[in-house]
């Protein structure tokens, strides 16, 4: 059995919690030391036995609590070369960092596989992550512009997926973002739009995902139920309903529900 929980998601901060036996995952450290040891413990887990640390991308916003996590837990971080130059220069390593995992496309953690793909997103070496488990697959992708083919393939027929539903467009447009900012979000290199994830949820579903949760949700240019009523339509374009042919919800800015596999 699995467990998949969103502790945090948002521009707030993020992190997303992985175990499958005695193994476990997190996926980013955007939010405090404090906050992450909480969060696991109350999805039923333990911070200090955590098998190893995956990283997205180097934004603030997935690396406030790292340094103290990896330092407290002497777990391993798995990241990208160009991310863990960037780690390096804003001095968010602890000096006790023993394993360092880079560039390899897969990783093992005990019974967890972490696979990397490539991300479209204005961070050296961004990424996200499918997590291979002998009771299914998930999947952490959120922070990208676009979707390419190659993050097609990788969410492919995983039980879970935590997709971006960034904004809704009409809403960032008439929002008080500065035009720079908007731009930036709008932009292959931004965050994806909730008519983009969308977009791609007949896919997602028809190759077998069994749950989507929207995350990386706005609070100025978007809300929860803005981004799941995009899903819910989507997915009635194939005949396919929320609740009933597969779940759907919205991560919040604090802990979500842990989602079983």
């Amino acid at each position: 059995m699995a467990r998949f929980c969103p502790l945090a998601s948002g521009s707030g901060g993020n992190s997303t919690y992985i175990s499958c036996g005695d193994s476990a995952v997190i996926v980013d450290a955007g939010i405090s030391y404090k906050s992450i040891a909480e969060r696991v413990e109350a999805a039923g887990g333990d911070v200090m036995k955590i098998s190893g640390v995956a990283l997205t991308h180097t934004h603030d916003d997935h690396i406030k609590g790292l340094k103290t996590l990896l330092s407290k837990t002497g777990a391993p971080l798995y990241t990208t070369n160009l991310s863990l130059k960037t780690l390096i220069e804003k001095n968010a390593l602890p000096d006790n960092l023993k394993v360092v995992i880079t560039d390899e496309e897969s990783v093992q953690f005990g019974d967890i596989e972490v696979v990397r793909f490539k991300t479209s997103h204005d961070a050296p070496g961004s990424c996200g992550y499918r997590v291979n488990t002998n009771s299914g697959s998930c999947a952490v992708c959120t922070d990208l512009g676009i979707v390419t083919d190659e993050v097609r393939r990788a969410l492919s027929g995983c039980n879970t997926v935590l997709f971006e539903f960034n904004h809704d467009i009409d809403m960032l447009r008439r929002g008080p973002y500065p035009a720079h900012l908007k731009i930036r979000i709008l932009s292959d290199l931004g965050h994806l739009s909730n008519s983009a994830a969308a977009a791609e949820v007949p896919a997602l579903l028809s190759s077998g995902v069994k749950q989507i949760i929207c995350g990386h949700i706005s609070r100025q240019n978007n809300t929860p139920d803005i981004a799941i009523s995009a899903a819910r339509i989507s997915a009635g374009g194939i005949g396919a309903q929320s609740g009933i042919d597969f779940l759907l919800s919205a991560a919040r800015p604090e802990m979500s529900e842990v989602s079983v596999f």
